[in-house]
């Protein structure tokens, strides 16, 4: 686990406030402002810290040779940066589009900076690339124009091809400790548990102390347990699909209620705005990656409580990250070999797996409900 840094003189402020709990990047990123690349690689778990830490090392390159470096600095920080030097991508829906990426970087990148002498694009969720993005991206990684910088921020890089990785500087991010997480959210028992079950990610916390996040942690907790409490529920997944369709559906609403927004902005003379058919595609892409993010994250609450499970059976109850559950996992864990328990986590990774590459969510939920059934069903 990383700890919290130690302000460090020689590392600027912002940037320094972005990487206090990783003290690695942090000094790694200071040591390359002496010498900027023109490719790294921003990788580690989500919530580490990468995209503030992007962000923060972004605005110390544009503020060189500038009149104003404080001026240059203060606009790049701002999310979303009027700095027309800075290009920041983020996947409209499940995957970053190729034409985006054609236009926003691998064109722009050619063009010279319109104030200072660097120009910086950064790329958000980077594994979202298609490999269609990723090939197109390479010519720009190998011969860059001389001014322009590319920051690729990943979660996942075993999503980006070889090709790409070999080409970036690599700036290492850790998960955060579980105290610096809850630092973040503050005192209480939920939010404890929340630290431990969030893997170092303080958005994920934060949800995980929120009304949507509370809600998805019962229905999971639900579904985990029903083979242990001999429920008569006969698919008690269902409830974990329903609630990942309504995360969709709620982040469809939200993303349409955007564009209508913007359309009323740019529609002349007051006449209704009208969403365009790419519009209607990204507000649908938006709903699918809300929809399968919300059934993985309640498939890793699954797995987290037969982690939970096996530790408990095991007399490990320090080591639980379910925190407020104990009592329930205890009465749970009565006459469990741990060994089933291991081997129901490892069906439950498989599955989430397998949910990467399109199978069908229904057929994969209930074989894998079948066979923690089997393997978890209270020895008569």
């Amino acid at each position: 686990m990383e700890s919290a840094a130690v302000r460090n003189p020689a590392v600027p402020e912002a940037l320094a406030e972005a990487t206090r709990h990783q003290p690695r990047a942090s000094f790694a990123l200071a040591a390359a402002l002496s010498s900027p690349g023109h490719a790294y690689l921003f990788r580690g778990p989500r919530g580490s810290g990468k995209a503030a830490a992007a962000r923060a090392f972004a605005a110390e390159l544009l503020a060189e040779g500038v009149a104003d470096p404080g001026d240059a600095r203060r606009r790049a920080l701002l999310d979303p940066s009027p700095h027309p030097d800075l290009v920041w991508l983020r996947p409209p829906g499940a995957q970053h589009l190729v034409e985006d990426v054609r236009e926003q970087v691998i064109r722009a990148s050619s063009l010279s900076p319109a104030e200072g002498m660097r120009r910086v694009f950064v790329i958000e969720e980077a594994e979202d690339l298609r490999d269609e993005s990723q090939n197109a991206l390479l010519k720009t990684l190998e011969e860059p124009a001389p001014f322009a910088h590319l920051i690729l921020v990943c979660s996942e890089p075993e999503q980006l091809a070889e090709t790409i990785i070999s080409r970036c500087a690599p700036i290492e991010f850790g998960p955060l400790a579980p105290d610096a997480v809850l630092d973040a959210l503050g005192a209480g028992a939920d939010a404890d548990a929340a630290a431990r079950l969030s893997g170092g990610d303080v958005e994920l916390a934060r949800l995980l102390t929120d009304d949507r996040g509370v809600a998805l942690r019962a229905i999971a907790e639900t579904a985990a347990r029903a083979p242990r409490s001999g429920s008569q529920v006969a698919e008690p997944w269902r409830e974990l699909l329903a609630a990942a369709s309504e995360a969709g559906e709620a982040a469809g609403a939200e993303e349409e209620r955007r564009l209508l927004e913007e359309a009323e902005v740019t529609a002349r003379r007051g006449r209704k705005g009208k969403l365009t058919r790419e519009a209607i595609e990204q507000v649908r892409r938006t709903e699918r990656r809300a929809r399968t993010q919300a059934l993985d994250l309640g498939l890793a609450l699954c797995c987290d409580w037969y982690r939970d499970l096996a530790a408990i059976a095991s007399g490990a109850r320090d080591v639980v990250l379910n925190t407020d559950r104990r009592d329930e996992l205890a009465e749970d864990a009565e006459g469990l070999d741990p060994a089933r328990a291991r081997t129901a986590v490892e069906w439950v990774l498989d599955t989430r797996r397998r949910l990467r590459v399109n199978v069908s969510e229904e057929l994969a939920l209930e074989a894998l409900w079948l066979r923690l059934s089997a393997t978890l069903a209270p020895e008569v």
